[in-house]
């Protein structure tokens, strides 16, 4: 499932792809196309994240929202050539002539010349929109529909902050109060999108790692100054990965290390499906448990419950 920096890059890449541009937007599976019918012919004013959530708002002040869940993706394709990655510094095309398609936070690929654009949709294509020059198919996602205004603030209501969004004392203030509120342990309460927006299984495990977090520990007996740790550890985490596309958690690689890691999935995580392997710290092999229906990995040496 893509996790908060994921939908991030997304934002970043569509707000420079597609804002203050009309869009014509079709659902070729069919399952969207009065959604679709709403927003096309519109003009794209904003596109923003909150923590798992896509928000993309129109000039009819409809928002259309999107959450991926385990199976959406987005595949873009731009006329002019491969576009920057999202969260790149810069959003323009990097090459021409030719018709690059990109799956968000997958694989890339480049089309012929000759290719008629826009491509046709293949597979189940829940929403498409497309200008003259971008076409975004959106397959698989968990939920897409269109809402107002206020019921867009009543779904970002119920997730928690996103160190993206709520930055500075208030985020954090909140985060402190949420996970202080709650007597579940600390490895379903950092999954829970109420207590913090954007944490999945990848980052759950490997924050608590870091910390040497013992997962099964109630989430309100964690001392403040460790929940703004791990508050501040997330923000640092989460801006890396919007950067680099990649979570890499890892804290004790020097810089040939750390490109390596970038480059070798094996090579980015303290604990995250490495189960049955050593830990990198103490070598104690890495423990697998099912938590809340999902697979949660750790160190029972090293996360020992604190005092």
């Amino acid at each position: 499932m893509p996790e908060g920096h994921t939908v991030h890059r997304i934002a970043r890449l569509f707000e420079g792809l597609f804002a203050g541009q009309g869009i014509t937007a079709s659902s070729p599976q069919g399952r969207f196309s009065e959604g679709a019918a709403l927003i096309s012919g519109r003009t794209v004013q904003a596109v923003e994240a909150l923590g798992k959530q896509l928000f993309i708002t129109v000039d009819n002040d409809l928002v259309v929202r999107v959450h991926l869940g385990i199976y959406g993706a987005w595949d873009v394709a731009t006329l002019e050539g491969g576009h920057a990655r999202a969260g790149s510094a810069s959003m323009e095309s990097l090459g021409a002539p030719r018709v690059s398609t990109t799956r968000i936070a997958e694989a890339e690929r480049t089309r012929a010349e000759d290719e008629p654009f826009p491509p046709a949709p293949i597979g189940a294509v829940r929403l498409r929109m497309e200008t003259d020059r971008v076409v975004a198919d959106l397959r698989g996602p968990t939920a897409c529909e269109v809402l107002t205004p206020e019921e867009v603030l009543r779904v970002r209501g119920t997730l928690g902050p996103d160190p993206l969004v709520d930055r500075g004392e208030l985020g954090l203030g909140e985060f402190v109060s949420r996970l202080a509120r709650t007597k579940r342990p600390i490895g379903i309460a950092l999954m829970d999108q109420s207590v913090v927006a954007g944490i999945g299984n990848v980052y759950r495990a490997e924050i608590l790692f870091r910390h040497r977090l013992d997962p099964y520990r109630p989430a309100q007996s964690v001392p403040e100054d460790v929940a703004v740790d791990l508050w501040r550890d997330w923000s640092v985490l989460l801006e890396d990965g919007v950067k680099t596309g990649v979570m890499l958690t890892r804290s004790d690689l020097d810089a040939a290390g750390r490109t390596r890691a970038l480059r070798s999935k094996a090579e980015r995580y303290f604990v995250y499906q490495r189960h049955g392997q050593p830990c990198r710290v103490c070598g104690t092999t890495v423990s697998m448990d099912l938590m809340a229906a999902r697979k949660l990995y750790y160190c029972k040496a090293c996360q020992s419950a604190l005092p």
